[in-house]
């Protein structure tokens, strides 16, 4: 059986104004997870993720890259409980 998780995440460095969270986006549908992304005043880029343990993990590798254009300098990953809250993946905020 699948394991189902959820993970907060905080990216840090160039992350605002260079597609982050529209490339998150669409990282996310493609591997159909579910959540939110958005930019927060301190620069960063937060994002809460869930869904299959094996996606969400290649979500957060992805991250850790992010969009082209982006210098990610650190991911914080936080773990938790599946909530199933969230239908689809949204940019908020």
């Amino acid at each position: 059986m699948l394991q189902r998780v959820r993970a907060h995440l905080i990216i840090t460095g160039v992350v605002q104004g260079v597609y982050y969270r529209v490339t998150a986006r669409q990282e996310a549908r493609a591997l159909g997870i579910n959540g939110w992304v958005k930019n927060r005043p301190d620069g960063a880029v937060e994002a809460v993720i869930e869904g299959n343990r094996e996606k969400v993990v290649k979500f957060i590798d992805w991250s850790r890259q992010g969009p082209s254009a982006s210098q990610v300098s650190g991911v914080q990953v936080e773990w938790g409980d599946f909530k199933g809250e969230y239908q689809g993946f949204s940019i908020v905020g």
